[in-house]
């Protein structure tokens, strides 16, 4: 019995292999990857990671050979079909992004094959737009390899955290920890997306605002929240439960081994 669970075990790991870098092909491949929720299912198959049922730098690894290739292809069919992509009656209904996707690689093409990888709806779409747009592949090149290796564990890390806090131990009365950690990320992550508003208010991130939450608010907001942010990591640190998580995140990403 022993024996057939750990097969079960080891078929189990191999599927969820599996399933990260189909997750990550979908994702990246030209137009495919608008379709894909990629974003949750890699935090899904993060918490996996996190429970220690996968090892972290084989989910990366694969996830990277993922990505990878679906550049690549992307950038292919760009190159191979643009005339007829350019007359698709689905891009035409994605044209302002695909206008904009054009201008940004005219503009910054390296930059915007980087950042373009860490921002949904643009990541299926910059490396077949490269390819519509003829980029010189030694352009293409160094900033789509080290996007595939930084996308990732990026996107791994709300599993991985969370993941890592379910196996905090019941026994040490964790329940209420585990809910602090979970609201300090929802307010780190409220951070972040109030800041990166702030910076697409202002002219050089341009210029663009809801109608909800206009400039003058984001200019106390941001601040406010981000300093509520960072007393909250501070205080969590000092939590007696702390070192019990880290250790249990040490495990998880092979910087920590029992003696």
């Amino acid at each position: 019995m022993e024996t057939l669970f750990e097969q079960f075990i080891s078929h189990s790991a191999s599927w969820a292999l599996f399933a990260i870098w189909l997750v990550a092909f979908t994702e990246s491949l030209a137009l495919v990857g608008l379709l894909m929720p990629g974003t949750l299912a890699m935090a899904g198959l993060g918490a996996l990671i996190g429970s220690g049922q996968v090892s972290f730098y084989q989910s990366w690894l694969v996830a990277m050979t993922g990505c990878f290739l679906a550049d690549w292809i992307s950038l292919w069919l760009g190159w191979r079909f643009k005339r007829p992509l350019h007359r698709w009656r689905f891009l035409k209904k994605h044209k302002t992004m695909l206008d904009k996707t054009k201008l940004a690689l005219h503009q910054h093409s390296m930059l915007t094959i980087l950042a373009g990888r860490f921002i949904g709806p643009t990541r299926p779409l910059v490396p077949m737009v490269a390819g519509m747009l003829g980029l010189p592949v030694r352009k293409f090149i160094a900033p789509n390899i080290l996007g595939c290796v930084l996308w990732p564990p990026i996107y791994f890390l709300p599993g991985i955290l969370a993941g890592a806090a379910i196996d905090i131990p019941a026994a040490l009365q964790s329940a209420a920890f585990k809910w602090q950690l979970l609201g300090l990320a929802l307010l780190l992550w409220l951070a972040g997306w109030l800041c990166w508003r702030w910076w697409r208010s202002m002219p050089i991130g341009g210029g663009k605002t809801l109608k909800r939450l206009p400039r003058a608010w984001l200019n106390w907001l941001a601040p406010a929240v981000s300093a509520g942010a960072l007393a909250g990591v501070v205080i969590m640190v000092q939590h007696p439960l702390m070192p019990v998580y880290l250790k249990i995140l040490g495990k998880v990403l092979g910087i920590y081994t029992e003696v």
